[in-house]
C-alpha cells in the first residue's frame, strides 16, 4: 500500500512541475524561451515517464488537460 501511495504522490508531483514549467513557458519572454522550452520538455518526459511506470500508457489526456503546446511535444518526438 506505501508503495502505491509514494508513486502517487510522485506522480502528483511530476504533474505540478509541469503546471509550472508551463507557467513559466507561457510568460516567458521572447529571449527565455528557449530556456523554458527546454525545461518544460524535461518536466512532461519526466511526468509521461512516471504515467508509464503507473500502468497509464495514453497520454492524449494529459496533453490536453495540461495544455502541453506542440513545440514541447516536438521536442519529445511526440508529434
Amino acid at each position: 500500500m506505501e508503495i502505491l501511495a509514494e508513486t502517487a504522490a510522485a506522480l502528483g508531483r511530476a504533474g505540478q512541475k509541469v503546471e509550472r514549467t508551463l507557467e513559466r513557458l507561457h510568460a516567458a519572454a521572447e529571449v527565455d524561451r528557449e530556456v523554458c522550452l527546454k525545461a518544460a520538455a524535461q518536466a512532461v518526459h519526466a511526468y509521461f515517464i512516471q504515467r508509464e511506470l503507473c500502468g497509464l500508457r495514453n497520454h492524449d489526456d494529459p496533453i490536453q488537460h495540461y495544455g502541453i503546446p506542440r513545440a514541447v511535444l516536438v521536442r519529445l518526438g511526440a508529434v
